[in-house]
């Protein structure tokens, strides 16, 4: 798969329902992905990708970066937020604020307002990388939206149900999509398919995917934004 300058450009954002809670907002971030790849670029400069090991010892296919207050971190001792890197007991990186408002801008237009993250776990996805099926549950707030972000090569992202055992649809994750679920879906068990093998015009051989999160504060919503579909 090759991509071009022409392949990625910039469109109306559609508003697309997927299910009871979560919206995807394809396109949302093409318009200024510019500004988003600077901001990434600015966060990898003081916090590199670095790779990491599941509780039971066995290696990641992603790498990760984090930003913010909070970062989420998995290694032996389990799967948590902590204030440091455990690497090099350093603060992760200030989340650089175009990412904060441009998050809280994707969760007003998925009918969530007043979203506050303090967490930004950016993972690198080479080709054959994946991410098994899983619920983000290391968060205080369940009732806090998560709001993800897209950038690169496309992916097949996997949404499930709130069991494990439930059915699986198969959504294609393009440059600039964003994914914003909570309320009855907040815990659906989600994941990626291998990444195929590409070549993106502005990332390369790479996808990255940026999930803000409220890890360690109370989402103060007035109530959620009642949505249909335009």
């Amino acid at each position: 798969m090759m991509a071009s300058l022409f392949d990625d450009p910039p469109q109306p954002v559609e508003r697309i329902a997927i299910d009871d809670g979560a919206w995807l907002l394809r396109g949302w971030a093409q318009a200024t992905q510019a500004q988003w790849l600077a901001a990434v670029q600015q966060v990898l400069a003081a916090q590199p990708f670095r790779s990491s090991l599941t509780p039971g010892g066995r290696p990641l296919s992603v790498r990760m970066s984090n930003c913010g207050d909070w970062g989420w971190v998995t290694d032996r001792a389990g799967y948590r937020y902590s204030a440091t890197n455990p690497d090099t007991g350093l603060p992760w990186p200030a989340m650089p604020a175009f990412l904060r408002q441009q998050a809280v801008d994707a969760a007003l237009a998925a009918g969530y307002p007043a979203y506050a993250p303090d967490a930004c776990l950016v993972n690198q996805y080479l080709p054959g990388a994946r991410m098994g099926l899983h619920r983000d549950e290391d968060e205080e707030d369940w009732q806090a939206p998560i709001v993800s972000v897209s950038l690169g090569l496309p992916c097949t992202f996997l949404w499930g149900g709130l069991e494990r055992s439930q059915p699986v649809r198969r959504l294609t994750l393009l440059h600039g999509d964003v994914l914003v679920w909570g309320g009855a879906t907040r815990m659906a068990y989600h994941g990626v398919q291998p990444l195929q093998a590409g070549q993106h015009a502005l990332l390369g051989a790479q996808r990255w995917n940026l999930t803000f999160r409220m890890a360690r504060s109370t989402w103060a919503s007035p109530g959620a934004v009642a949505l249909t579909p335009p």
